[in-house]
């Protein structure tokens, strides 16, 4: 006869011998969920709901542990555990039967990555509502060195039958600084038709979180946001780019980005209703040097923190500074769990080249996953060039896919050459989005001239511009005249560029 007994669990890292963070499920043979104690067996998963330590994935619920938990446990049942610590360690998944009188469950997380893949840095670019120390613990049980929780404006409606406008954790910004080991706290700035970014590393935060809804003015800008940021040593990133609820295409973000106000542009993990690299290659296509990073823009128990992230090449000293300078440098893949590698005429993570004259370069990609692929392809100027299937190593540890483009080709103007691997279907590990990995752009110049430009990418980004001057002449409402002159002048500028 069956007996539920509280069982002491305890997840060690293989190399240290000591319990280690990690995301773990425990089910019964009818997939019922048996949570650890603490933790609900039931929990929310709407927007800005008790987001943290817990996630919901694949239609499972986890919880999250810093490597012990007791967990009430029925005897004499089939058990199905699974234990993940992020692309880096080789996942755990076990059935077992707990025996009469079985108090203990011990396991061990392994890594399988060599030196190539563990030098580099892993970081969150985005995510809302977690406390700090969920947040770190979910990035130390995702593999995650650097998380960044932005702090973004929420209208809450309290039982009271009021509308309150609230910023959750705005009180602990930290800026440069962290507010726990990893994680750093920064602002998310919105306005409902001109864009959203992203303010990081910012020693102050940038004020007002946000312009331009029902009982405000539009007398700000999304360049007013930038150039404090910059001023205040931070990192400007342009989110949600191209989604339908973030207001025009392109908005005043792009006149920023063609200004030279946005450092990198970020993919994140929710859906999309149009694919995002053909529009970031439009913006490589008209000449835009803007790195890629990644994000989850984790606002539920929906996503797994790090299932979108940023790896960057981890300078000796590993802190949060060397990784914005690595982003900033365009130093950066962005990856669901593939790793991927990049040299280019020798060089590795190089973000431009300068050729005194028309040659041949050399370029080596190399990808390495647990979870499964199916290419690897070389980009130029947004064109496939050359593609690869994966190879299946067998070892006693695991499978592990991995694929290499080495190539010389010439690019006698110029241009821009990347790298991505992808897979058609989603993975276990991250289910967000089918599996995937991007390098960033290498742009090569050529004996001094200027970067060439795809009339048809020039003329798309034209009127998308356009459309934000006609937005600020017939529907912004600004107070200040100037506010609406600067703005204008603004757009000017960036067609003045194209």
């Amino acid at each position: 006869m069956s007996q539920t007994l509280s069982v002491h669990v305890r997840v060690n890292d293989a190399e240290t011998g000591h319990p280690t963070p990690v995301r773990i499920r425990f089910a019964g043979p009818n997939g019922e969920y048996f949570p650890p104690l603490g933790r609900p067996g039931e929990f929310p998963v709407g927007r800005n709901e008790d987001v943290g330590g817990h996630v919901y994935l694949n239609q499972k619920r986890y919880a999250y542990i810093d490597g012990t938990c007791e967990v009430p446990l029925p005897t004499g049942v089939l058990l199905d555990i699974e234990i993940w610590k992020g692309p880096g360690y080789l996942p755990v998944h076990e059935t077992t039967v707990l025996g009469a009188g079985q108090l203990t469950l011990r396991y061990s997380m392994r890594r399988w990555t060599d030196e190539r893949w563990t030098r580099l840095t892993a970081a969150d670019s985005r995510c809302h509502f977690l406390t700090p120390h969920a947040a770190k613990l979910e990035a130390a049980a995702e593999g995650l060195d650097f998380v960044n929780l932005l702090a973004t404006v929420q209208d809450y409606p309290s039982p009271d039958g009021h509308m309150y406008r609230v910023v959750p954790n705005i009180t602990a910004f930290s800026g440069q600084t962290a507010s726990l080991d990893g994680i750093y706290v920064n602002t998310f700035n919105v306005h409902p038709v001109l864009g959203r970014l992203g303010l990081l590393h910012s020693h102050r935060a940038v004020y007002p979180l946000t312009f331009g809804h029902v009982d405000d003015t539009d007398d700000w800008s999304l360049a007013d946001w930038a150039d404090q940021c910059h001023r205040k040593e931070g990192l400007v990133v342009w989110c949600d780019a191209y989604r339908p609820e973030a207001g025009l295409p392109g908005g005043e973000a792009l006149v920023n980005a063609i200004l030279g106000k946005i450092d990198a542009i970020e993919m994140d993990a929710h859906d999309r209703t149009s694919s995002f690299l053909p529009l970031w290659y439009r913006l490589l296509n008209a000449g835009m040097q803007l790195p890629l990073m990644g994000g989850t823009g984790k606002d539920s128990n929906r996503i797994a923190l790090g299932g979108v992230r940023t790896l960057t090449p981890a300078a000796e000293s590993r802190t949060y500074a060397d990784w914005v300078a690595a982003v900033r440098s365009g130093h950066t893949v962005v990856s669901n769990g593939p790793f991927l590698g990049s040299s280019v005429s020798g060089l590795p993570f190089v973000s431009e080249i300068a050729l005194l004259a028309p040659q041949q370069i050399r370029l080596h990609f190399e990808a390495a996953s647990i979870v499964p692929f199916e290419k690897l392809e070389l980009i130029v100027n947004g064109a496939v060039i050359a593609s690869t299937k994966p190879t299946v190593g067998k070892s006693p540890m695991a499978d592990v896919w991995s694929a290499t483009i080495e190539a010389e080709h010439p690019l006698p103007d110029g241009g821009w050459v990347a790298a991505r691997c992808w897979g058609t279907t989603k993975s276990s590990l991250y289910p967000h989005i089918p599996v995937f990995a991007h390098t960033s752009p290498v742009f090569v110049q050529v004996a001094g001239r200027p970067f060439p430009r795809a009339p048809q990418a020039v003329a798309a980004l034209r009127r998308e511009i356009e459309a934000v001057q006609h937005w600020i002449e017939t529907e912004g409402r600004f107070t200040t005249p100037r506010r609406k002159e600067q703005l204008l002048a603004n757009c000017a500028a960036a067609l003045g560029r194209l």
